[in-house]
């Protein structure tokens, strides 16, 4: 019998006035905790490792929907493609085509948000916005037609500064109304705003994300 007060639900509760959706990150999660979580009615998962998605997806039941929510080289996208729902991390022209490459062979149209950096850390992945945008411009994406675009992606920077948190999450999600209103407004399906981890997710919430990524607050 699920239990009432497990973090899961006031989670699910917390997006509920913004209509957003709850991504279970199952990061050094076993299969063990991942099936509690299903089984608790949570659909989609995100793994930021593409071997470990492979094993996971190939061990868990079928209508799980997996998101790979981590830096995507591209020698991996061939491996994920019978397995993953979305791929957060379009980061590169070169992964665009690559995914394009391989969803191709696959017969598949994938579904893929640009990765966009808006945190002030060097080590984080994602793509300038300027450089996004003289790609877009050039319309070679165009020909990417088994890529999928659904939205946008980005993490803040790791800091206890609050309105730097707000600041990039507000920035991310003028990217995102630009990129919708700009290049994308055709696609009924550019709607995603996947921002906000365990540590800031009320505040991605607050500044418009579709789709908060938590790990360690609902794995109990």
């Amino acid at each position: 019998m699920p239990n009432p007060l497990h973090p899961y639900y006031s989670l699910l509760k917390a997006c509920e006035p913004f209509k957003a959706q709850l991504l279970a990150v199952t990061k050094n999660r076993k299969e063990n905790e991942i099936q509690d979580l299903y089984k608790m009615g949570q659909k989609d998962f995100g793994e930021n490792k593409a071997q470990e998605l492979v094993v996971k997806a190939s061990l868990l039941p079928n209508e799980i929907r997996w998101h790979i929510i981590g830096h995507l080289q591209t020698n991996k996208v061939k491996h994920i493609m019978p397995y993953v729902f979305c791929i957060h991390s379009l980061d590169s022209a070169k992964l665009w085509k690559v995914i394009d490459e391989e969803a191709k062979e696959a017969g598949i149209n994938m579904n893929c948000l640009i990765q966009i950096k808006v945190a002030a850390e060097e080590t984080k992945f994602g793509w300038d916005f300027e450089e996004l945008l003289e790609f877009l411009n050039n319309e070679e994406h165009v020909k990417f037609s088994n890529v999928r675009i659904t939205g946008v992606m980005g993490m803040a920077s790791l800091t206890q500064n609050q309105a730097q948190v707000r600041a990039e999450f507000k920035r991310l999600h003028q990217h995102f109304i630009q990129l919708r209103d700009q290049y994308f407004s055709s696609k009924e399906e550019f709607k995603e705003l996947s921002m906000g981890m365990s540590g800031d997710y009320q505040i991605a919430l607050e500044e418009g994300s579709t789709m908060i990524r938590i790990g360690s607050l609902l794995f109990i």
